[in-house]
């Protein structure tokens, strides 16, 4: 399982990255705002850090491809707000840490990757 989690985690990574690629070159390219850019570059990540955990992470799917995707993507939006909810939680019970907001994200981080991988693992994989 341990594996498992780091790899789930390296995927996430590299979601990251494909969402802050998409987002920013629409931003700076495509002279998108933000808002309408992240509403392309959340599911771009989505599909490829699905496709990834599918392929290396947890290597099996017992369910059909569009259910699965479809309970991933939901448990995606689950976690993003989990993580959100968290940060602001963080942000009101210490607002020292507005000065270093980041403290905060890394905690959400942490709180929604340990959800987005049960759920993931337990609903989508049934590993």
């Amino acid at each position: 399982m341990r594996a498992q989690l780091a790899r789930f985690a390296a995927v996430g990574a590299a979601g990251f990255a494909v969402d802050a690629a998409v987002l920013q070159s629409l931003v700076s390219a495509a002279g998108w705002s933000p808002f309408a850019a992240r509403a392309v570059s959340f599911p771009v990540a989505l599909a490829c850090t699905f496709a990834l955990n599918r392929a290396w992470t947890f290597q099996g799917l017992r369910m059909p491809l569009a259910r699965a995707y479809g309970a991933y993507g939901a448990i995606q939006i689950v976690g993003a707000l989990i993580n959100l909810g968290v940060f602001s939680i963080c942000l009101l019970l210490a607002p020292v840490l507005y000065q270093r907001p980041v403290i905060a994200l890394g905690i959400g981080a942490a709180v929604s990757l340990a959800f987005n991988f049960y759920a993931t693992r337990r609903v989508v994989f049934r590993t």
